[in-house]
């Protein structure tokens, strides 16, 4: 299974990629995107497309 994996260190925390997840995956922890169920990620990418500091791959 692929998961996204969020940059820390680029990530901005302005929950684009939250709003993107059609599943409610990710969640904003601390300022940080984190993937914070990942038994509902699909692994469909949309948080990689979405992301504007390009921060989210999938592992």
């Amino acid at each position: 299974m692929a998961y996204p994996v969020v940059n820390e260190a680029d990530c901005c925390g302005c929950e684009t990629c939250v709003d993107a997840c059609p599943n409610g995956a990710l969640e904003i922890v601390d300022g940080i995107a984190k993937l914070a169920n990942p038994d509902d990620c699909i692994e469909c990418g949309v948080c990689v497309g979405e992301c504007p500091t390009e921060c989210i791959t999938m592992d």
